[in-house]
């Protein structure tokens, strides 16, 4: 074993698994002197060329000397890392610190050589990549900056690992060899290159899954009605399209099939590859059969078992052993606890799921962390004739169960260039990375809608076998900073389906304008107003009567989609009084014709009591692939949407997706109350509105008279004179306004006030007037209680005003009363940003007062923020309006109000060790602002799990 003396203390933090760019896993981890013979081992797989280029040299074999050096770390001047699958080295990297002429150094030298070694089995599949990112972050900790290798110039692929990570390179050639240095800080390019990666690896992960192309049944039993066989049944029901496998370690040696499938007695037995494995048996027998897949080869697993992470300590224990041991095989895992997963694309047909029938082919995408909550998503998009229907189907379903490895980031990954899935619905209960899913969900929405509705909002805990972190942040910020990232955010499933069925089937709105029109005044009234409640622009309802005719709602509804003072039509429906006017055949033929004719703008029908209507409208065409060519692609906003395929019959208590003209790829949704219409198209307008400006996000401006050096000298300062406590601690006031000072934040000057005298002293000192305020913590910011006394002009009044304060709320030392100079009178609002351990740093903003606070009337942005966020989260809050001249009133200076947004914003970002800022009140008056009181927490900064190296969560 390796001495103290020849190391540091192991740094088992390196450790982590990844997932390489075919979507299998692998683990990295730094080598050690115990890994001697699997090091040996590995070389003997590597091929004579590999290790020619690796030495520039002949090598068949490593000597006694070179295992010892290449085992033999101290974990800073020399570092090995190796990848490994089921305990075996993949591939190597190893760097050592080097001075300027390349000798051999230690700090404070900060340049490594750096060299790789990848078994030629597993070249091709990202394993360096991976390995550079790792080693790279582990130098970086080491305080080295930058990486020097030499390549011959035949080793193209090793060439190419360096010169596409995105780093800042210096090429040279000399002696026959390429000499390529780098410098190791991130850049825009590495980050991007390494998003990206991350994106093919984790979707091609995520596709494994979903698009098998062999299956295996563990579990699978021989009496009807347990989960394996049902598994089984609905697998060989949906038509499979590759070969499936029955296993169960019970079949007597005489079963051949069950079910019409080949049955096994072990994976093992599997003529031939198997991509997925089903597993279906009780949870203590599920690490034997993990150990049998891996050894087969099996590429992913879906594990439908109970008893993890659902049932207490001992079971979280046995998830994370569980996960532990598929990806030390390369395998990823949805579940456990899982429902299953689905594909419905005919080249596949999977139902690895226990719904009992397939859905159709569509282009909604779901994710589930619930079985039930699936199987209600499922049923409202699938069941026909007199239940749910919808004209739209569903391309894949994913419920995740426990989501101990795969999680909806992993499937948000695979629906981002899913040419089979235009809209995405989501069920969460848990976010395992925040960060990471508002940078996938902001990347995903730019491209296609993303809806999603959060259970377990309110506890503040995570649900029962969810093994993640939970934010401090209240669930309203957490919604705030969603919707900023573009996701649109419903509260009941009964939403989620309906605002999905109107994005599936209709172009996106370019406005709030809303014409109404219908055979009722009643319900045309109706729903004018639940346009205002959705914060949309409705125009004067038109009531066609209810002797109205097909005829006239088709050239009603063409004159308003021709109208270019609307940007989207609510149809009302009633049931038709009087003989001779059509059939509910006849006005859906109608609606289509007038819709088909005008494709850029999207229609919704509200009606009562028609299900005929819906009906007819949902049989006309589906949402199968190979319907529309268009179907292939995103859409835009201004693009029609494209075709469903054969759809079921509706019930009129559910929304329906209404098709078109053969013409035109539009299809029209129906609902069956007005404002469940009007709700989904409320969402598709914001959604709208938020992919234009989504176009153009803004930009960090570059402010005069900030000093982030200094800042970082002074941060470092007080950090070093504090206790190390991992809460942090609040800075002294004057600390508090000499930091905030650095980046041109001035705070106005606070005098304390312990007695009458005092105070007199202090205003003389400020100048007249002058404003007495008791700080004490229950009166702190609440001047309605009566703790404050402004435009106090000599020193008469300023007595006076203390004694009423002494008298009203107690004596001076309970008080505790300062004296500030007077403001300009102005609007009092808040300013705070925070650094949230799991959601990251936020900014938030109101208006001062208990009214605000009572109401939540608060609006958050995520740093940095740009100057197209600045201006949007002053105007995000409901008291907007008395910044900007409400009952006539002066405006009050906004722009000096964004200005003060941004330079917080600023600061919290580029100092992570500034934990929370706190500026209460901030008075905007109508030229320039004053920041009366200041608050600062500092902290050794949280650690960061969306930076630095790929890596999956873990266990």
């Amino acid at each position: 074993m390796q001495t103290p003396s020849d190391r540091h203390e192991y740094p088992a933090h390196w450790e982590a698994d990844v997932v390489l760019r075919d979507g299998g896993t692998a683990r990295i981890r730094p080598i050690t002197v115990d890994d001697a013979d699997r090091l040996v081992g590995f070389y003997e797989h590597v091929s004579d060329e590999s290790k020619y280029y690796r030495f520039f040299a002949p090598y068949p074999r490593l000597s006694d000397k070179d295992v010892h050096r290449f085992t033999h770390h101290d974990f800073v001047d020399r570092v090995g890392l190796a990848a490994t699958i089921g305990g075996e080295f993949i591939a190597t990297v190893r760097y050592d610190r080097i001075d300027a002429v390349g000798r051999p150094a230690t700090v404070p030298a900060d340049e490594a050589e750096v060299a790789f070694l990848v078994q030629d089995a597993h070249q091709g599949r990202g394993v360096a990549s991976a390995l550079l990112e790792h080693i790279a972050a582990v130098a970086r900790e080491r305080d080295i900056r930058r990486f020097a290798a030499e390549v011959l110039p035949a080793n193209t692929k090793m060439i190419k690992v360096f010169t596409d990570a995105g780093y800042q390179q210096k090429r040279s050639f000399e002696d026959g060899v390429v000499r390529l240095e780098f410098d190791l800080e991130p850049t825009e390019a590495s980050v991007a290159v390494q998003r990206a990666r991350e994106q093919r690896a984790e979707a091609h992960s995520v596709q494994r899954l979903l698009r098998p192309g062999s299956v295996a049944v563990v579990g699978a039993g021989r009496a009807p009605g347990g989960v394996g066989r049902t598994l089984l049944g609905n697998l060989v029901a949906a038509g499979f399209t590759g070969p499936l496998h029955a296993v169960n370690r019970a079949f007597p040696a005489d079963v051949g099939e069950l079910d019409g499938v080949p049955a096994h007695r072990s994976v093992a037995d599997i003529p031939g590859g198997v991509d997925l494995a089903v597993v279906a048996v009780p949870a203590e027998q599920v690490p034997a059969v993990v150990d049998e897949c891996g050894a087969h080869g099996v590429r992913g697993l879906v594990v439908v078992s109970a008893g993890y992470a659902d049932q207490g300590e001992e079971g979280r224990a046995r998830q994370r052993a569980l996960v532990r041991q598929a990806r030390s095989y390369g395998m990823r895992i949805i579940g456990p606890n899982a429902f299953g997963v689905i594909n419905t694309s005919p080249a596949t047909s999977l139902n690895a799921s226990l719904a009992p029938e397939l859905p159709r082919p569509g282009r909604i995408g779901m994710f589930a962390q619930s079985g039930a909550i699936g199987i209600a998503l499922l049923s409202r998009l699938h069941r026909r004739g007199g239940a749910v229907t919808g004209a739209h189907g569903v391309s894949t379903f994913v419920s995740a169960g426990n989501r101990a490895d795969v999680s909806g980031n992993d499937v948000l990954q695979y629906w981002y260039d899913d040419p089979d899935t235009d809209v995405a619905l989501m069920y969460l209960e848990s976010i395992g990375n925040p960060r990471k899913f508002t940078r996938l969900a902001r990347r995903t929405a730019a491209i296609k809608p993303l809806v999603v509705v959060q259970g377990a909002r309110h506890r503040g805990v995570a649900p029962l076998g969810h093994a993640v972190p939970v934010t401090r942040l209240p669930h309203a910020t957490v919604s705030d900073l969603l919707r900023q990232a573009g996701v649109i955010r419903v509260d009941t499933i009964t939403e989620l389906v309906d605002v999905g069925l109107m994005l599936a089937g209709q172009p996106l709105p370019e406005g709030p304008r809303v014409a109404i029109l219908g055979n009722s005044e009643s319900l045309g009234l109706l729903t004018y107003d639940a346009c205002l409640s959705e914060g949309l622009r409705p125009l004067g309802p038109l009531d066609l009567g209810t002797a109205a005719t097909p005829d006239d709602f088709r050239d009603a509804l063409g004159r308003a989609l021709a109208d270019g003072t609307c940007d989207a039509v609510i149809v009302t429906a009633i049931p038709r009084v009087g003989e001779g006017q059509g059939t509910d055949e006849d006005l859906a033929d109608a609606l289509r014709a007038a819709a088909s004719a005008h494709p850029a703008k999207p229609v919704a029908v509200a009606h009562v009591e028609l299900g005929g209507l819906a009906e007819a409208l949902s049989e006309a065409i589906g949402t199968g692939p190979g319907a529309d060519d268009a179907q292939a692609r995103p859409r835009t906003p201004a693009e029609p949407a494209p075709r469903p395929a054969p759809a079921g019959l509706p019930a009129p208590a559910e929304a329906t997706a209404l098709a078109e003209a053969p013409a035109a790829a539009v299809r029209i949704p129906a609902y069956p109350a007005t404002e469940r219409a009007v709700r989904a198209l409320g969402e598709a307008v914001k959604y709208a509105q938020w992919r234009r400006e989504a176009a153009d996000p803004g930009r960090v401006p570059e402010f005069d008279g900030v000093d982030s050096g200094g800042a970082a000298e002074l941060i470092g300062t007080l950090l070093g004179d504090a206790d190390d406590d991992p809460g942090g601690f609040t800075l002294p006031d004057e600390a508090a306004r000499e930091l905030l000072a650095r980046y041109g934040i001035g705070v106005h000057t606070t005098l304390p006030a312990p007695t009458p005298d005092e105070a007199v002293a202090a205003a003389q000192l400020l100048g007249y007037p002058v404003a007495l305020k008791a700080t004490a913590p229950h009166l702190r910011h609440r001047a309605d209680l009566g703790g404050v006394r402004l435009d106090l002009a000599d020193e008469d009044q300023l007595r006076r005003s203390y004694t009423e304060l002494s008298d009203s709320f107690g004596r001076p030392t309970e008080l505790r009363p300062v004296v500030q100079a007077m403001a300009p009178r102005g609007v009092d609002t808040v300013v705070r940003a925070v650094i949230d351990p799991v959601v990251g740093a936020v900014l938030s903003f109101g208006l001062a007062g208990a009214a605000s606070e009572l109401l939540g009337d608060t609006a958050h942005r995520l740093i940095p923020v740009t100057d197209r966020d600045a201006r949007s989260v002053v105007r995000a809050i409901r008291t907007a309006p008395v910044l900007f001249g409400w009952r006539g009133s002066a405006p009050a200076d906004t722009d000096a109000l964004e200005e003060l947004l941004l330079r917080v914003s600023l600061l919290v970002d580029e100092h992570p060790e500034v934990v929370g800022i706190t500026l209460e009140p901030v008075v905007v008056a109508q030229h320039g602002l004053s920041v009366l009181s200041a608050s600062v927490r500092l902290a050794h900064p949280p650690a960061r799990d969306d930076l630095g190296p790929r890596t999956l969560p873990a266990y």
